[in-house]
């Protein structure tokens, strides 16, 4: 391990500041929600219920985002209400039961996971447990349901015969612990149980049970493979990042290569069905644009007769992001990249104006807005760091900053989250609701956690989504303290990022007290840091390139000192890995 020693005197800079307040107050407004809305066991106060508008799922996603507060370097008590609310929603979603919703009468969750949904919802409920590993890989819990989750989808449990090996699909929309659904879905499969008319607010809009069940009547296509499915593979990720066994990267390896290949068959365009028997929409009438969330999935909104455009094919970017982390081949965002370039060739002229195509049905492609379909283009962009991809997200906030091209940024987002605390601390503050009217996905909206400008700009990566590996430029550890994240008074801004080098700027606040920090190369070790050269007033003029030996750099930073590092490094070198350097 490379160590480096900063003694130059730093000037703190606002956003320096602005990260460290921003960090306060999301931990102290987390920790007030989860004392009014959760219990002693980690159960939320709510009633629970099955259904697709509200559910287990909701439950445990009101805490997105707060093992990543964690992982940043946010305070301990984030990790154990993540904890606590993990093992309570799954045992208070284990006892709550159904009666009309056949495949949950037995309990919502079995086997301690969702079981039967799709991972639209599935993907909802590992909203803080794939950020876990992250925290603490050494956990005995993490690993148990790590292996047995992961089991569901790599046809090791008898019991959820979820995958094909022979076809190498997941041979439903809805899967989980109990394995696939292979009938139509019906209304009440994603509506759940009727509830008493007039005793909840209904945060989707409908204003009756009648008119949730009108809201997933047409939500019937469920049998065979769908994108949204890719999100499974992120369980067997964190599986082979926390035990490195091949069998989790062959097989994630084996179903993504698969929809490679289907894209490519289809001419570029990721089919949304694949049947039982592997062939492209077999399961819909020969239609690749088939089935349930797919291309050409539009339904109609019962309260006000408007057409809704539902899709979940996006979910379906996780796959080829653990491709790439699993093998550093970058021949695996070209499938993504090539089909939003293909999309938009199909723009129109509409009134002067261009339209651009989101959706595919019988009569082509359909639903054109006035903005270029741009899906999974920041991913594709920070994945192979071309000016071609960079071209498609020139108009992100963050994408303008790191290209130089947008100062302000630092301080406007992180004063826009301060602002977004405020504001969801006083709807908390003033909800009228009680736990016996309040349902599991009425406070969603209201999760205090915004970790996405914190994470972008002291690790350099693009905001973190649900139940996928995060990607970024830089990871840090606190020696000091054994755990990881930046130590309480340092900050960190990322102000570059590239293919070979990107440049960070780090500053102890702490007038009295030295800080050490440990800098590792990406989320799981993937990237292998090459040399370091130190930015600073003391070496303006006789400016060294120090070359990182091992794995990790580590940096002692005097009290008040601070410095703007530029890291070069080869990126996706290293296989992925969860372990801690100590």
């Amino acid at each position: 391990m490379t160590s480096l020693a900063i003694t130059t005197p730093m000037t703190p800079p606002e956003w320096a500041l602005l990260q460290k307040e921003s960090m306060k107050a999301q931990a102290r407004a987390c920790e007030y929600f989860y004392s009014r809305y959760f219990d002693e066991q980690g159960y939320m106060r709510c009633v629970p219920r099955w259904g697709g508008d509200d559910g287990p799922d909701d439950a445990i996603e009101n805490l997105t985002g707060w093992p990543i507060l964690y992982m940043l370097g946010g305070p301990e008590k984030l990790l154990a209400m993540s904890n606590l609310a993990q093992d309570g929603h799954i045992q208070q979603y284990t006892e709550a039961k159904t009666v009309d919703v056949p495949f949950c009468r037995d309990g919502m969750y079995y086997k301690e996971f969702p079981v039967m949904f799709d991972w639209l919802h599935n993907g909802e409920s590992m909203s803080v447990f794939g950020d876990l590993g992250l925290c603490d890989p050494d956990a005995e819990e993490f690993e148990r349901r790590v292996r047995l989750w992961s089991g569901f989808y790599m046809d090791d449990d008898p019991g959820a015969r979820n995958y094909d090996p022979e076809h190498r699909i997941i041979r439903s929309l809805f899967n989980g612990s109990r394995g696939p659904m292979l009938r139509k879905a019906t209304a009440l499969d994603w509506t759940g149980d009727p509830i008493e008319e007039g005793r909840f607010v209904l945060a989707h809009g409908e204003r009756n049970y009648q008119e949730m069940l009108a809201h997933f009547k047409d939500y019937t296509d469920v049998v065979g493979d769908h994108p949204s499915n890719m999100l499974a593979t992120g369980l067997a990720f964190n599986a082979y990042a926390l035990t490195g066994e091949d069998r989790y990267r062959d097989w994630i390896l084996e179903y993504v290569d698969a929809w490679v290949e289907r894209t490519r068959e289809n001419g570029g365009i990721i089919p949304s069905n694949i049947g039982l028997d592997g062939v492209i929409g077999s399961a819909c009438d020969g239609k690749w644009y088939g089935g349930c969330y797919g291309w050409g999935f539009t339904t109609v909104i019962p309260q006000s007769g408007e057409l809704a455009h539902r899709t979940t094919i996006p979910l379906g970017l996780a796959g080829f992001s653990h491709a790439l982390l699993l093998t550093g081949d970058r021949s695996y965002v070209g499938p993504w990249s090539q089909m939003i370039d293909l999309i938009n060739a199909n723009a129109r002229e509409e009134n002067g104006v261009t339209m651009y195509p989101n959706k595919y049905g019988d009569d082509g492609w359909y639903n054109f807005t006035p903005e270029p379909y741009s899906v999974g283009a920041l991913e594709t962009w920070y994945w192979s760091m071309s000016e071609e991809a960079q071209a498609r997200c020139a108009d992100d906030a963050w994408v303008r900053y790191v290209s130089g091209e947008n100062p302000a940024y630092p301080e406007e987002a992180l004063q826009a989250d301060l602002a977004s605390v405020r504001q969801n601390v006083e709807w908390i503050r003033n909800d009228p609701m009680t736990p016996d009217t309040r349902l599991s996905d009425n406070t969603n909206g209201f999760n205090p956690a915004t970790p996405g400008t914190l994470f972008q700009q002291t690790m350099g990566g693009p905001e973190p989504k649900r139940a996928q590996a995060v990607h970024c430029m830089f990871r840090y550890f606190d020696p000091g303290r054994r755990r990881p994240g930046l130590p309480e008074d340092v900050a960190a801004l990322v102000d570059t990022v590239g293919e070979g080098e990107s440049a960070v700027t780090l500053i102890n606040l702490n007038p009295v007290n030295h800080a050490d920090v440990i800098i590792q190369g990406g989320a799981y070790r993937e990237h292998a840091l090459k040399s370091v050269s130190l930015e600073s007033e003391a070496v303006e003029k006789d400016r060294t390139t120090v070359e990182v030996v091992g794995d990790y750099l580590k940096l002692r930073l005097a009290p008040g000192s601070g410095a703007r590092l530029e890291i070069a490094m080869e990126r996706f070198a290293n296989q992925p890995k969860l372990a801690f350097p100590w």
